[in-house]
């Protein structure tokens, strides 16, 4: 039986707008994505197939291009479509910050380096560039690959810092394991970055780590 024979309030669209997206489970929120579903199988029952097949939503999410267009009843088009859909959460989060002070937004800056960083298979170093009212200029990924004390240039964070006209920065980098503890490395390179940073009076208003589901903030534990 298809969705549209299904009674009013089980059906995944009109649930939703009666009751809010967050009342919908993963796989009905996955089944308004695919609109359709394949032969003998409803939209429903598709998403709840790739869901199982995919190990669950964030790795259906996360899939590579390959992966996700062998997938029965996915292809190029519907691949395209969620890029799409993914890269409008991560702007509107942006928009979001760009409106008010990053300080008082917390849990929002916690969310947005997350949706930029948790998906990443190799470690990531950023910087949210911010004016001396803490408003967000730009978020930018400097360096790339095993971080340390080597391969974070102090230098180049404080010359972008200066370009861009930023008073305060908050630092970001990935976990790939998963786990958000910070390493020594880490607290080395914060301090390193303190104080080239200072020498130009940017301050260094926090370093957040991402892992898998967790981001850890230095100035919540007094490191910085």
């Amino acid at each position: 039986m298809g969705i549209n024979h299904w009674p009013e309030g089980e059906r995944p669209r009109e649930k939703l707008l009666n009751l809010g997206a967050q009342a919908l489970s993963d796989a009905e929120l996955l089944a308004i994505f695919l609109r359709v579903g394949v032969q003998g199988r409803s939209a429903v029952d598709l998403a709840r197939d790739l869901l199982s097949a995919f190990g669950g939503l964030r790795q259906f999410l996360e899939a590579d291009q390959v992966r996700f267009c062998e997938a029965h009843g996915l292809g190029n088009a519907k691949y395209a479509q969620l890029q799409a859909t993914l890269e409008l959460s991560r702007r509107h989060l942006a928009s979001q910050l760009a409106r008010g002070n990053a300080l008082t937004s917390p849990a929002l800056v916690k969310h947005y380096l997350s949706s930029q960083m948790r998906h990443l298979g190799h470690e990531e170093f950023a910087v949210l560039f911010l004016d001396t009212q803490h408003r967000i200029i730009r978020y930018e990924s400097l360096f790339r690959g095993t971080l340390d004390s080597a391969s974070v240039y102090p230098r180049e964070v404080a010359k972008r810092a200066l370009e861009l006209g930023a008073g305060a920065v908050i630092l970001a980098h990935n976990h790939p394991s998963g786990i958000a503890e910070p390493s020594d490395a880490d607290r080395r390179i914060t301090e390193r970055l303190k104080e080239a940073l200072a020498l130009f009076e940017v301050r260094v208003l926090d370093h957040f780590v991402v892992g898998d589901g967790e981001v850890v903030s230095f100035a919540e534990r007094g490191w910085v």
